[in-house]
């Protein structure tokens, strides 16, 4: 089986925090994602590279490793994710992977909770 994962859960595996180990029990299936995952994931490090919790070395590591991960990467309809993003008053980018599990109606595994809300009313199975 196939589920959608968001950048929470790349980043959780490779900056290895605390949820790492439950993210990579439930996504040895075929993980797919929206095309903008690489660079959502390095706007993220570089976010925190501005927090001063990671060095120059550490997030260019972290990306490599996240591109190591096995991900389908999809189109998604940009403006239907937008009326995800505008119904629940979330981000763009959130949406896309919203509007990627409405597309291929597929599960979502996210730490986000704002966008396992969503995913909820939307009536998108959300791995718990």
């Amino acid at each position: 089986m196939e589920i959608v994962a968001d950048a929470s859960a790349f980043l959780a595996v490779v900056l290895n925090e605390s949820d790492r180990d439950w993210v990579i029990n439930k996504t040895l299936e075929k993980i797919v994602s929206p095309e903008i995952l690489p660079y959502e994931i390095g706007n993220a490090l570089i976010a925190i590279r501005k927090k001063g919790s990671l060095n120059d070395r550490e997030v260019l590591k972290a990306y490599d490793i996240s591109q190591r991960i096995a991900v389908k990467l999809v189109p998604v309809k940009i403006h239907d994710a937008i009326k995800i993003a505008l119904r629940f008053s979330i981000y763009a980018y959130d949406a896309y992977y919203l509007q990627c599990c409405v597309e291929n109606k597929l599960p979502l595994i996210s730490l986000d909770d704002r966008m396992c809300y969503a995913a909820r009313n939307l009536s998108i199975k959300v791995v718990e």
